[in-house]
């Protein structure tokens, strides 16, 4: 426990923090949502608009939703976002990488560490007689001095610009090693739930023309209570969240109706 003086401890005790702290989770649901009810939703109203049958439309959108489940959990992207497991997999691989490169430097060369956190803290308007002892500190404790450079912002000086590479020296927090397995699992849950959505009507509703009418309408009361709550839990505007949600889904399963329409004609 850090050794603060008594009025600082108090203080601390009576102020608790009220933060969201299951941003991790949210983000991979929003992942596997997002992405399960626009995807079969597009593809059910291109089959749809081919004249397929709902039969058609209600196998093709299961093996989409099963393989889609499958590629975002472990292999899919959003955003630019690598696949999640591999991706997670790779990070605690890194982070141990870099933990064990900078014990070994804080062994072979602690001056050249040291300069490193002096420079650092000198680059917010330090003054050395008041960074020195910080530095002094740390030096006499080498897992804090550790701990201290995987979070230190290092500042790379190229002429005179100084490019601010990550937060802290590495920027890197120690990974969950149970992080890449739930995050898979849970994209690929929230995909399938997400992905059953538009696929609902035609499994009542024998003709695929009229269950379109009833997928787009169910949808898209999805799609708008899913950016709502997308909007909600991100600290976004709830209703613009839910339009612009509902208006990508819209888009994305009118083209493939339509396009599906130009081509049979």
């Amino acid at each position: 426990m850090a050794n603060l003086e008594p009025e600082k401890r108090t203080l601390l005790n009576h102020h608790k923090e009220k933060h969201f702290t299951a941003g991790e989770v949210i983000r991979d649901i929003i992942i596997g949502v997002s992405d399960g009810l626009t995807v079969p939703f597009a593809l059910a109203a291109g089959l749809s608009g081919a004249n397929a049958p709902s039969s058609i439309v209600l196998t093709a959108g299961l093996a989409e939703v099963a393989a889609g489940a499958i590629s975002m959990g472990l292999g899919g992207n959003f955003y630019g976002e690598s696949d999640r497991y591999l991706a997670a997999r790779s990070e605690a691989d890194h982070y141990s990488r870099e933990l064990r490169r900078e014990q070994e430097e804080i062994v072979a060369v602690p001056d050249t560490e040291a300069a490193e956190v002096a420079e650092i803290l000198a680059e917010y308007g330090i003054e050395p007689h008041e960074y020195a002892p910080v530095v002094a500190a740390l030096r006499k404790r080498p897992q804090a001095w550790l701990d201290f450079m995987m979070n230190l912002v290092r500042v790379s000086v190229d002429r005179d610009v100084r490019v601010y590479i990550c937060r802290f020296e590495l920027g890197l927090e120690k990974p969950d090693p149970r992080r890449a397995v739930q995050s898979a699992l849970t994209i690929a849950i929230a995909y399938i739930i997400g992905g059953l959505v538009p696929l609902v009507p035609y499994m009542f509703i024998a003709r695929a023309q009229d269950a379109v009418i009833a997928s787009v309408i169910v949808t898209l009361i999805a799609l708008l209570l899913f950016g709502f709550a997308k909007g909600h839990f991100t600290g976004s505007r709830p209703f613009i969240s839910a339009l612009q949600t509902a208006l990508i889904g819209a888009i994305a399963s009118a083209a493939a109706f339509g396009i599906a329409r130009a081509v049979q004609t």
